[in-house]
């Protein structure tokens, strides 16, 4: 009996091997999450920073203290009335949201054909789409701004970003066009034997089979329309009345230079819808960019 529980007993080498073991996991677990954990303090260091100094006096924002003596909530409430921070507010709402609208719904219908239909030229279609992703908008800048200057007499205001996306987007087309091949096609054929047409077979099929993908475009582009700089000083610099929260930021920061408390929280306010949408779409934003690739 003794030599029976004695062989069943885990030898010393297997316990040497099975605490080594053990002891590997647990470094391994603590360097994975060590470099974690510094990579989240250096993204969110300067992100409490800038909440830090948006809560100090004007004095205190210009020394050395990193930790506000006295908490100065006071000081959003002081950047919205300062002038013309709510007009840079909803001229960015504006903006973002009507050019990701028109994006889409001009999108979606252009990546449908180039996925779906088969027509002469689809192809080379295709190629000018990508072309299109390949051009910098800086090199068409001067002869499109001539455009809306002197035929069209709209520079001043925010139309000049806002039509052009009524004719798709080539960036959005190539990834709705990447999702939509993924499709099978016996879904379509299905729809059409119930009598759908194409654009019927578009809104009952393939717009609720293309949920993520139409949400991570409408994200992207959502998040560059509220982030663009360079075209609200393009068409919109001569009337303030125009500017967009990316814009009119900096001539905030120039206005009260000596002010860094509300310029801080004036970056925050401007920060804050993009942050808290993606916070509540990241789902749908990561599943759409993930499946938009997956077929070429």
């Amino acid at each position: 009996m003794t030599a029976t529980l004695t062989s069943r007993r885990p030898s010393v080498a297997t316990r040497i091997a099975v605490g080594s073991a053990r002891r590997r996991k647990a470094f391994e677990w603590i360097a994975v999450h060590s470099l974690a954990l510094t990579a989240a303090v250096f993204f969110t260091a300067p992100l409490v920073f800038l909440l830090l100094t948006s809560l100090m006096t004007d004095q205190q924002a210009l020394s050395t203290d990193l930790w506000p003596r006295h908490w100065q909530w006071s000081n959003y409430a002081e950047v919205f009335r300062k002038d013309g921070f709510l007009t840079w507010w909803r001229n960015s709402l504006e903006y973002s949201v009507l050019a990701t609208a028109a994006t889409v719904v001009a999108s979606v219908p252009i990546a449908y054909a180039l996925a779906k239909f088969r027509f002469r030229g689809r192809n080379a279609a295709l190629v000018a789409v990508i072309a299109m992703m390949m051009l910098p908008p800086q090199v068409v800048v001067v002869p499109m701004y001539l455009v809306w200057n002197q035929q069209l007499h709209l520079t001043g205001t925010l139309w000049p970003l806002i039509i052009p996306q009524l004719f798709g987007d080539a960036f959005s087309i190539f990834l709705l066009r990447q999702f939509l091949i993924t499709i099978p096609d016996s879904y379509l054929d299905a729809a059409r034997v119930d009598g759908c047409g194409k654009l019927a077979t578009l809104l009952r099929v393939v717009l609720p089979m293309s949920r993520p993908a139409v949400a991570a475009v409408a994200l992207f582009q959502f998040f560059y329309c509220w982030n663009d700089y360079f075209g609200p000083q393009v068409y919109a610099s001569e009337n303030p009345g125009a500017w967009t929260l990316s814009y009119g930021l900096a001539s905030f920061q120039g206005a009260h230079h000596s002010n860094w408390n509300l310029t801080m929280a004036a970056t925050l306010l401007v920060m804050a819808p993009v942050v808290i949408i993606f916070f509540f779409a990241q789902k749908a934003f990561i599943e759409g960019a993930t499946m938009t690739g997956v077929k070429g």
